[in-house]
């Protein structure tokens, strides 16, 4: 229930940003993969990233400045004999986040004449659930490639840092990295 009152609230937040400036709505869709093995880098134990319903959903609000919002759905799963922070698993968990961020988009300042790539970063705030339930702040970035000329349609890939604002009682519900490759279009 208090993942639907959330929804329900973040997507009447993002209704009144959209009465600002020049829009455009894009939805992605794709894979993840869950690293929750408690090391400090996204890159430690690829083989050991949990990746068993990694199915990710993402609505997102862009402006001409650059300044984007997105909420996202993530699913995954943790299977028995996995390891979470040292832990062995004795069952299967299902993983499932609800993330909000403000994005800012600065490939154009990098490279001002190409229209095929694109950089940013993003920050905000989750909800995160394996064992219990988290919140967690969300700091990360990505890279887009368009794969047209109009930039409606693209595939975009991204790293995220989440922290969990309550890790020393959270057990399994812990700091972990989360990484995507989606598809990326203009609705």
């Amino acid at each position: 229930m208090r993942y639907i009152i959330l929804a329900l609230f973040i997507c009447y937040s993002l209704s009144g940003f959209s009465q600002r400036g020049e829009k455009e709505w894009f939805l992605s869709a794709g894979l993840n993969a869950i690293n929750s093995q408690g090391t400090k880098s996204p890159l430690n134990g690829i083989g050991d990233w949990a990746n068993g319903l990694p199915f990710s959903l993402a609505g997102e609000l862009m402006w001409d400045s650059g300044l984007a919002v997105e909420q996202s759905i993530t699913f995954n799963k943790f299977a028995e004999g996995d390891e979470i922070d040292g832990q062995l698993l004795t069952e299967d968990y299902t993983y499932t986040s609800f993330d909000s961020h403000v994005k800012y988009y600065f490939g154009n300042k990098i490279f001002p004449n190409s229209t095929w790539v694109d950089f940013y970063a993003n920050a905000g705030v989750g909800f995160f659930s394996i064992e219990n339930t988290n919140v967690s702040f969300n700091i990360g970035g990505g890279i887009l490639f368009w794969l047209n000329r109009r930039e409606t349609i693209g595939i975009r890939a991204q790293v995220i840092g989440k922290m969990a604002l309550d890790h020393a009682q959270s057990g399994l519900d812990n700091n972990h990295f989360q990484t995507h490759i989606q598809a990326f279009i203009a609705l």
